[in-house]
């Protein structure tokens, strides 16, 4: 009889557990992304010199007041380690979920070519030790990752890209990110998961990136932010407006994907709201009719993202991120306008989101007091876009002639969710596309020019075969080599199998040669 209970029993838990009587939630945005005394999102960047400085940001939950780091020359026996400690940089930081310490130390007059061991903290809850080795005073030869936009389901799908760059290239110099690496530029949860994809990979080999129009805060009146009946603030796009007869409807989104109508007077007053509304807001039909929503009222509190009529980048940027504040034209271009020296090559980052003619200037400058080798630029928009309708004609006309006169060698870019790459094709037959694009690439000029995604958004091509490679509906990810007078390129599909190679060589006296693989 025990026998016959025990098994009773055991096949009713296996049938509990097969055939569970509850269906799954989804485990909210705000606990999922909620900081803590653990320190998280640590990534390395640079903000000066890379051979003698690297810099470290984390987070953490306001608890924590103060951030340390402590920083060894790694050795075999982690218990000899003989630490330095540093305090941090801490700033107050409210996203649209949670409230956050951000915490910044830059290690100052490291050894070049050296591995370091370091941990942040708040002096009691560490991390793990990571490793991060300081560029060459040399120029000794490296690689990179570069990756086009992320940008959409970065946890679901871009991850796995990502990963698969590390497995090929496990000692990479650094990852650079050519923009829109995630979709809405203020959504913390976001900001998470592109944090969670490269996990600690980034805690040990540096970012360099460039803001795309994704990170970027827009003047428009179609972008709102709403006060929800349980305090929160949330995110409202508006999709559509028809006024009829008085009555404005407005359809609207919000960051789940979730629809809504709401029907306002010309005074200013709602007069209906549909179900979805409900739904987003949590206020009944019956506590937001007859409430006003122009000026800000309560309920909604309806405001402007952004009111400053200015196109800011995303206030995540310079928190989680610590690159060079070099001579800018213009403040909004600090730590996304700069250039990074790195082993015999001056990567430069350029803002193609605003102030497209004040940078020229100081673009003009940095080319010309150049001492590296190689110079290698991104910037998020393309001078030659492949997909849709796309043709970013100022960026060109405004910067393709400086790029020309000093010969910049490589341009590396995103936003067209596609994959173009320049090379010497025959333009007598090209058709369907703008002008200009059949001057792509020049043999007498050298500079190749790439657009890549990494992301699973994907467009097809539309424009004529302007370029040596063409791709569509394909994510992406690219490794750099570069050895003295070579720069090897090659670029491979989320699988690993490679999608298109090439070399440059410099030639003295001569622009490079470009050498189909």
């Amino acid at each position: 009889m025990q026998k016959l209970i025990l098994s009773f029993l055991i096949s009713f838990c296996v049938n509990l557990v097969a055939h569970p009587s509850g269906s799954a939630k989804e485990y909210s945005k705000e606990m999922a992304h909620s900081p803590s005394l653990l320190p998280d999102r640590v990534v390395l960047t640079w903000n000066d010199d890379p051979a003698t400085t690297q810099a470290v940001n984390w987070r953490t939950n306001v608890s924590v007041k103060a951030g340390l780091a402590q920083l060894a020359v790694a050795n075999a026996n982690g218990r000899a380690l003989k630490l330095e400690e540093f305090k941090a940089e801490t700033s107050y930081f409210k996203s649209d979920i949670n409230e956050a310490h951000y915490h910044s130390v830059t290690f100052k007059n490291l050894q070049p070519n050296t591995l370091y061991a370091y941990r942040v903290g708040d002096g009691v809850n560490w991390t793990e030790y990571y490793h991060f080795k300081t560029a060459s005073s040399q120029e000794d030869p490296f690689s990179f990752i570069y990756f086009g936009d992320a940008q959409n389901e970065v946890k679901t799908h871009w991850s796995r890209v990502f990963r698969e760059a590390f497995r090929d290239a496990p000692r990479a110099a650094f990852t650079l990110h050519a923009g829109d690496l995630i979709d809405i530029h203020n959504m913390d949860s976001q900001w998470g998961e592109w944090h969670q994809g490269p996990d600690w990979v980034n805690g040990t080999i540096p970012v360099i990136a460039t803001p795309g129009n994704h990170e970027y805060q827009k003047d428009s009146e179609s972008k709102r932010i709403w006060t929800t009946k349980d305090g929160r603030n949330t995110n409202i796009d508006i999709t559509s407006l028809d006024n009829k007869e008085g009555v404005l409807t407005v359809s609207i989104e919000d960051p789940k994907g979730r629809d809504g109508v709401i029907k306002v007077s010309e005074a200013g007053t709602i007069i209906d709201a549909d179900e979805g509304i409900e739904t987003i807001t949590g206020f009944q039909k019956n506590e937001l009719v007859n409430k006003l929503i122009l000026g800000g009222q309560a309920p909604l509190y309806d405001r402007l993202r952004n009111p400053s009529n200015e196109e800011i980048v995303s206030n995540h940027w310079r928190p989680q991120f610590s690159f060079p504040i070099q001579d800018v034209p213009d403040d909004r271009l600090k730590e996304t306008t700069y250039f990074i020296d790195y082993q015999g090559v001056r990567f430069i980052s350029l803002d193609s989101n605003i102030a497209i003619e004040e940078q020229k200037p100081w673009l003009r400058k940095v080319l010309e007091d150049n001492p590296n080798r190689w110079t290698i630029l991104t910037f998020h928009h393309p001078l030659y876009s492949p997909a849709s309708s796309r043709d970013n004609v100022t960026i060109r006309e405004q910067w393709k002639p400086i790029l020309d006169e000093f010969k910049v060698d490589l341009v590396l870019s995103g936003h067209d969710h596609s994959y173009s790459r320049t090379g010497l094709v025959d333009t007598k037959n090209i058709k369907n596309v703008p002008a200009g694009y059949k001057q792509a690439y020049d043999p007498e000029i050298g500079t190749v020019h790439v657009v890549s995604v990494s992301g699973p958004k994907l467009y097809e091509i539309t424009k004529g075969k302007f370029a040596k490679k063409l791709g569509e509906n394909t994510q992406l990810y690219q490794i750099i080599d570069i050895e003295k007078n070579n720069l090897s390129f090659r670029a491979f599909t989320a699988t690993g199998e490679l999608y298109d190679e090439f070399l440059l060589q410099k030639r003295p006296n001569k622009p490079n040669k470009l050498i189909e693989k």
